[in-house]
């Protein structure tokens, strides 16, 4: 019998959890010519969603991870190479041909993969521009390509000046739709809703939200009944107290109860949850332990109070700022997450660690 929950890969049937809303409003979106920018905190499913409405629409598209790139120059080799992914090499080699700067195409002749790199003297906004304009000539405007850009706001890291130059290209293009995927909800929304920024207004802005409670439930419990069928209701809301619908660590606890159930590894009377759950813990205790000693005294201040209440609290003469500002800074490392007025830790296996430890 296979595990029906997964989690730490791209999601796809029948692995894919609800979210019927949010893709049926996408695909009705794509029907536009216009973009798309879609924000939530890492481990949401952002990426899953996008490529499910994608390939329900059999449209072509390119997908490219900013964070792969290291410069302007490596974005516009990413994205060629992304898009000979998708395109076999002999319709391409016509477009290469308007490239100003000679790339080099490698080949594996074992595994057949493509390589493409640019000489690193080359002018690399002049490599962006045709790496873009390729795409544009790839797509027509009967089947439009779409061109989704994970991570987004790291493309503010490779050069200056660098969200001018994409904004001018992309708004002459006629036939694409780009996507824009972000974890870091502040920097996204200094690049797409600030008025002075290049991006400002440039795509319709869409917040993924977490999975509704009743819906992951009865997902959980249709994967764990087979197993626990007169107590599969009450694991389930067992594992989302825990979890608090986050997609990702919900998938991997679910895994985890699953695996105990599904190989005999719980003795009678014993909670399956709360052994995973100790399992868990007992597997990153080293990490989570190295994590929280690099942890300065204002961070671990603000974690535990999160930890207790849920908020934060300028206690024992802290500065509202410090506080503040430290928390931020938090949630742009990933450690936070922003949820209305109130806060979490992202990993709630974290949570339950420094719950244990009482530190």
């Amino acid at each position: 019998m296979e595990n029906p929950f997964k989690y730490g890969t791209i999601v796809e049937e029948p692995y894919f959890t609800d979210r019927v809303e949010e893709l049926k409003n996408i695909k009705i979106f794509f029907s536009s010519a216009n973009h798309l920018i879609l924000i939530s905190p890492r481990r949401f499913g952002k990426t899953s969603l996008i490529l499910k409405a994608i390939k329900e629409l059999k449209r072509p598209f390119v997908f490219v991870n900013v964070q792969k790139a290291v410069s302007t120059a490596d974005l516009a080799a990413l994205i060629v190479k992304e898009a000979l992914q998708n395109y076999p090499l002999a319709r391409m080699k016509s477009f290469l041909k308007h490239f100003r700067i000679v790339p080099t195409i490698t080949i594996n002749p074992t595994t057949n993969a493509i390589d493409f790199s640019f000489i690193p003297s080359a002018n690399s906004l002049i490599l962006l521009e045709d790496a873009l304009e390729l795409l544009e000539r790839l797509s027509t405007d009967k089947n439009r390509m779409i061109v989704v850009f994970d991570e987004f706001q790291e493309i503010l890291q490779l050069e200056k000046g660098i969200d001018k130059r994409l904004r001018a290209i992309m708004q002459e293009q006629q036939n694409i739709n780009y996507v824009f995927l972000g974890s870091q909800e502040s920097m996204m929304t200094a690049i797409f809703e600030k008025v002075k920024s290049p991006f400002y207004h440039f795509g319709q802005l869409m917040y993924l939200k977490k999975i509704p409670f009743k819906d992951f439930k009865d997902y959980i419990v249709a994967g764990l009944s087979p197993l626990i069928k007169k107590n599969a209701a009450e694991a389930a809301e067992e594992i989302l107290s825990i979890t608090d619908c986050h997609p990702y660590y919900t998938q991997q606890l679910s895994a985890v109860v699953w695996d105990l159930l599904c190989y005999e590894k719980i003795k009678e009377g014993e909670d399956p949850v709360e052994k995973a759950v100790s399992q868990l813990i007992a597997v990153h205790d080293l990490d989570y332990e190295r994590l929280w000693t690099n942890f300065g005294l204002t961070d671990r201040r603000i974690l535990k109070d999160i930890v207790n209440t849920g908020k934060l609290s300028s206690k024992d003469g802290f500065p509202v700022s410090t506080t503040y500002s430290a928390a931020t800074r938090l949630m742009k490392a990933g450690y936070l997450i922003r949820t209305d007025d109130s806060y979490e830790i992202e990993d709630p296996f974290f949570k339950q660690w420094i719950t244990k430890n009482r530190i």
